[in-house]
């Protein structure tokens, strides 16, 4: 009563497009064809997988039950055929690259620009939320992760790369502009532009306050250095942000002054611990190291 993967197809035709001339399309064959393998595939099974009904199809409710394991397999065609095309890739040369927002707006470019200029290799690079930068990894879609926040997984290798400052955006008016550096309790007064309590931001910042005993009540929360930016420009109040985010807003009403050294980020590489790093992705890593390098050379006002 087994069906074979031509019998499921079939099904999965039928199932999706409603018809058999909508499977016949689909499957790029005929329909005598269609209805030849779906009625030997009842034939086999034993009972009917569509009720015949004024010429159309209906799914029993058997067929209904098949077909959700039957979509489970195709998502397992699927995956095969993703790790089959990443195979391909890497033997051609890929490198892929997985960024914190601010990151790969900043850093992550003048690595790839310096790695391209010697090796003739393509580089993807796509920038992700935290969440979804850990399951890139995961998931094998990515060989490198660029982290500007800890991802702690058993199955993911991080190493520190960079300390990333903390600053906070003002306008260049404020009592604040002139300062060398700007403490967490003298903020207690202003309008804070802070970030929801389930993102890294939120988390860290929260944590920041806690520990200098001050209470963390943001005027405003967004999800995302660059709007607490654009929300600061507009005046709606003091911005905390990475440094990151600061070079690559460009906004004349506002400055930034450097918060406590403890309040710096950790920059972090991320990759998977079940697999060795290919000979690509080492090099690209001496290039990232290189514009950290760069960046810090060029930023080190925000450095105290």
């Amino acid at each position: 009563m087994a069906l074979n993967l031509r019998q499921i197809e079939v099904f999965r035709a039928i199932m999706t497009t409603g018809s058999i001339s909508g499977a016949s399309r689909v499957l790029m064959i005929s329909q005598p064809a269609v209805s030849r393998m779906l009625s030997h595939t009842e034939q086999r099974i034993g009972f009917p997988l569509f009720e015949r009904i004024k010429g159309r199809l209906y799914p029993s409710p058997e067929a209904r039950r098949l077909f959700r394991d039957v979509e489970n397999v195709y998502r397992d065609v699927q995956r095969v055929n993703n790790t089959l095309h990443d195979l391909t890739q890497r033997r051609h040369g890929v490198v892929r690259i997985a960024a914190s927002s601010s990151l790969g707006h900043q850093v992550v470019p003048w690595a790839i620009t310096s790695f391209r200029a010697e090796h003739d290799v393509r580089v993807s690079l796509d920038c992700q939320r935290h969440m979804q930068l850990r399951d890139q990894l995961l998931d094998r879609q990515a060989d490198l992760g660029i982290s500007l926040f800890p991802v702690n997984h058993p199955n993911l290798e991080a190493n520190p790369l960079h300390r990333a400052g903390m600053v906070c955006v003002c306008p260049v008016d404020h009592p604040l502009a002139e300062r060398d550096v700007v403490s967490l309790p003298e903020l207690r007064h202003y309008d804070l532009i802070g970030y929801g309590a389930e993102t890294p931001f939120g988390q860290h910042i929260r944590s920041a306050f806690e520990s200098a005993g001050e209470p963390w009540r943001p005027a405003t929360e967004v999800d995302s250095p660059h709007y607490a930016c654009a929300l600061a420009n507009a005046g709606a109040g003091i911005a905390l942000i990475d440094e990151f985010t600061w070079q690559g807003f460009h906004g004349e009403y506002l400055t930034a002054v450097p918060l406590p050294v403890e309040q710096r980020l950790i920059v972090s590489l991320v990759y998977p611990r079940t697999e060795p790093l290919s000979q690509l992705a080492r090099v690209f890593i001496s290039h990232l190291e290189a514009a950290f390098g760069r960046f810090s050379a060029t930023d080190a006002s925000l450095h105290p």
